[in-house]
C-alpha cells in the first residue's frame, strides 16, 4: 500500500456512496458501492482476500470516491459509472438479446405481426416467446385461423392469402370494422390461454362437416386442431394467474458467482438465463448490481412482478425496476424462487471445473509468469515479430494478449519504410518506435512486458530505442527457438539470462500460444503482400496500361492466369485499344517463356 492510498483511507467519510479504484495508469479498473465507504474500501487493503480480491488489490495506485444521499442512489451512480468506464474487474454484461413479441397493429384493418420492440403505440402486444421460432409458428397458426390483413399496403386486388382463406381482403370488399374487432378480441382469448374454447369450436365443425360429407373441410378442421395441441402443449404451464413475473436465485462459492432468472410469461415458463462471473463485494450488493445492469443496459423487457431471495434489498431493486417485487415467505412462489437458486447452485458446481481450469490457462498464467520474472503480474503482454524473405517486402506484425487472451482487435500490422534488404534489427527498431510513439502521443494504454520473436540482438535494438529515444521504461523479454522452430527459452534481465520455466507449465504453454500467434500473423501479412505485389509486378510497366485498365482486366477476367490465356481479340473486347491489347498478350507471353 503506498503512502498516498494510506492518507486517503484516513480521510473517507462514514457515508454511503461509490468508489474507483486506479492502476498505475491512473485507468479506472473497478467500480463500487458502500452504504458506508469508510468500512468497505478499507476492507480491500486489510485482513486476507481470496486469489483474484489479491490481484485486484495488486493493482490498485490509487483511488476515489463519490458521496451520495442514499445506498440506492450509490446503486444507480455504480451502474452508470461502470456502463461508462468499462472496468476490467466489473460485472459486465455484454447479452443484448431481446425476445420476439406478436403484434396486433393499431389499424382500421390490424395486421398480426412478428416484432422484438414493445412501442407506446396502441398495438397489442403478447409474449415475449423463448425465440422467434417459437413465435413464428404461433403466428403462423392464428393466420390459419383468423384472417386478419397481410399486405402493409392495400393492394388494388385480392391476393394469394385471400384465396387461402387468410384474409378477408379489405382491399375490395367492405368488410364491417366489427368483424376485426371481434376476431382481436379471439385472438387475445387464445393468447391468453382461451385455445381450449377455440378447440372446442373446431371440433364441432369438423364433426358437421364430417357428417354432411364435405371430407376436405373436416380434415383442415381437423389440422387447426393438432396445431392448436402441438403449440400449445410446447410451453409448459408454471401458475394460472397468467401474470408476467422473472424469477431469480443465486449461488455463490470461492469467489464466484452464479444467477439463474426463470422468465414467465403468461403463466408459462419460456427460457431461463444463466450468468457465471467473479464478485470483490458483498454478494448480495453485487446481485444488486447485476439486476440494475440485467433490465438497464441489456433492456430487458421488465414483468409486472419479480420475486427475489430474502437476502436482497427489496427497497433498491423496487427503486431500480419500479414494478412489483416481491420476496416470498411460502408457497409456490417461495418454491419457485428455491428451484431458480438450486440451479444456480447445481450450474456453479458443473462449471467451476471449467472455470478454474480456464483461470490457470490464462489469468494464473500471468500471474505466475509475472513471479517468474520478479515483475508486477503482466496484465496487458505485447508481442512482435518480423517477416520477408531475403528482404523482399519486409514486414512487421505485434499481437496483444489481455489476461491471458488475445486481443484481436488491438492486433497491428507494419510495412517495413526505412529499410532496404533483409536487416532484422534495424527493421525491429523501426516498428518499436513507431508504435511507441503514437502509444505516447495519443495517451494509448502501455503494456506490462512486450516479447519480442527473437535473441539478443532484437532485444538491445528495443530496449534502446524505448529507453533512449522514447524515455519509457517497460520490461521487454526475448523469445528463443529450436532447430524445430518451437518456443524454447524465454531471455530475460539486463544480460538477458534464461529464465527457468517448467516446460509443462501453464506460463510456458502461454509463451508459446503468444509466439506462436504473433508469428501466424506476421507470416499471414507477408503472404499477403507478396502474392499482391506478385500480382502487381507482371502487369506493371506495360506501355498504355494505367490503374484502370488493370482493374477492368482483373473485374473481367478474374485472375493473372486466364490474363496470359486471353487473345489480343478477348483483351480488346474487354475495352483495351489495340495497341495495349498487343502489348500485354505480347508482355505476358515473353514472361512465361
Amino acid at each position: 500500500m503506498n503512502e498516498r492510498i494510506q492518507n486517503k483511507l484516513a480521510l473517507l467519510p462514514d457515508q454511503p456512496g461509490c468508489y474507483l479504484m486506479k492502476d498505475k495508469h491512473g485507468t479506472i479498473i473497478y467500480v463500487g458501492k458502500a452504504k458506508v465507504l469508510k468500512n468497505r474500501v478499507r476492507s480491500y487493503f486489510t485482513g486476507s482476500h481470496d486469489g483474484k480480491t489479491e490481484r485486484l488489490v495488486s493493482e490498485i495506485e490509487d483511488f476515489e470516491y463519490i458521496v451520495t444521499e442514499s445506498n440506492i442512489e450509490a446503486l444507480l451512480l455504480e451502474i452508470n459509472l461502470i456502463k461508462k468506464n468499462d472496468p476490467k474487474y466489473n460485472i459486465m454484461l455484454k447479452d443484448d438479446k431481446t425476445y420476439p413479441f406478436i403484434k396486433i397493429t393499431n389499424e382500421d384493418y390490424p395486421r398480426l405481426l412478428i416484432t422484438r420492440k414493445v412501442l407506446k403505440d396502441k398495438a397489442l402486444y403478447f409474449g415475449p416467446y423463448p425465440d422467434v421460432g417459437a413465435a413464428n409458428e404461433t403466428k403462423r397458426l392464428l393466420d390459419r385461423l383468423f384472417p386478419l390483413r397481410k399486405c402493409k399496403v392495400l393492394p388494388k386486388e385480392v391476393c394469394l392469402y385471400y384465396h387461402m382463406g387468410q384474409c378477408l381482403a379489405p382491399c375490395i370488399f367492405d368488410i364491417p370494422k366489427e368483424r376485426y374487432k371481434t376476431m382481436v378480441e379471439e385472438i387475445k382469448r387464445f393468447l391468453n390461454g382461451g385455445h381450449s374454447v377455440i378447440q372446442e369450436d373446431l371440433q364441432k365443425k369438423m364433426n358437421e362437416a364430417a357428417e354432411n360429407m364435405e371430407f376436405e373441410r373436416a380434415a383442415e378442421y381437423r389440422d387447426q386442431i393438432k396445431s392448436i395441441e402441438t403449440v400449445m402443449t410446447k410451453q409448459k404451464m408454471t401458475n394460472a394467474d397468467l401474470i408476467d413475473r422473472d424469477i431469480f436465485g443465486y449461488a455463490v462459492d470461492k469467489g464466484w458467482m452464479c444467477v439463474q432468472v426463470f422468465f414467465v410469461r403468461q403463466g408459462k415458463l419460456i427460457e431461463r438465463d444463466v450468468s457465471i462471473f467473479p464478485f470483490y463485494n458483498e454478494a448480495s450488493e453485487d446481485f444488486l448490481t447485476y439486476i440494475g445492469q440485467f433490465y438497464q443496459e441489456n433492456q430487458h423487457f421488465i414483468p409486472k412482478e419479480v420475486l427475489i431471495p430474502d437476502d436482497v434489498d427489496q427497497e433498491s431493486v423496487e427503486a431500480l425496476l419500479h414494478t412489483k417485487v416481491l420476496q416470498p415467505q411460502r408457497g409456490e412462489k417461495k418454491k419457485l424462487v428455491k428451484l431458480a437458486g438450486k440451479n444456480a447452485t447445481v450450474a456453479l458446481n458443473e462449471k467451476f471445473d471449467l472455470i478454474v481450469r480456464k483461470q490457470e490457462r490464462t489469468i494464473g498464467a500471468v500471474e505466475k509468469l509475472g513471479n517468474a520474472m520478479n515483475i508486477p503480474t503482466p496484465t496487458r503482454i505485447d508481442a512482435f515479430d518480423n517477416s520477408n524473405i531475403m528482404g523482399t517486402d519486409p514486414v512487421s506484425a505485434m499481437v496483444v494478449f489481455i489476461d491471458g487472451r488475445p486481443a484481436k482487435n488491438e492486433y497491428r500490422k507494419y510495412k517495413i519504410k526505412t529499410v532496404k534488404g533483409p536487416d532484422d534489427y534495424a527493421s525491429m527498431r523501426e516498428v518499436i518506435y513507431r508504435r511507441y510513439s503514437r502509444v505516447l502521443k495519443e495517451s494509448l494504454p502501455l503494456p506490462d512486458l512486450i516479447l519480442i520473436d527473437g535473441g539478443k540482438g532484437q532485444v538491445d535494438v528495443a530496449k534502446d530505442v524505448l529507453e533512449n529515444q522514447l524515455g519509457l521504461d517497460i520490461p521487454i523479454a526475448g523469445l528463443a527457438k529450436n532447430d524445430k522452430h518451437k518456443t524454447s527459452e524465454l531471455l530475460f534481465g539486463p544480460t538477458l539470462e534464461v529464465i527457468s520455466l517448467e516446460r509443462n507449465s501453464q506460463e510456458f504453454f502461454l509463451l508459446q500460444r503468444i509466439q506462436d500467434e504473433v508469428h501466424r500473423f506476421a507470416i499471414t501479412f507477408h503472404r499477403q503482400l507478396r502474392s499482391k505485389n506478385s500480382f502487381a509486378s507482371k502487369l506493371d510497366g506495360i506501355e498504355g496500361l494505367g490503374p484502370k485498365r488493370k482493374k477492368t482486366l482483373l473485374k473481367e477476367f478474374k485472375s493473372l492466369k486466364n490474363i496470359t490465356a486471353a487473345t489480343i481479340e478477348d483483351l480488346q473486347a474487354v475495352g483495351l485499344p489495340k495497341n495495349v491489347a498487343q502489348n500485354v498478350h505480347n508482355a505476358l507471353s515473353e514472361e512465361n517463356k
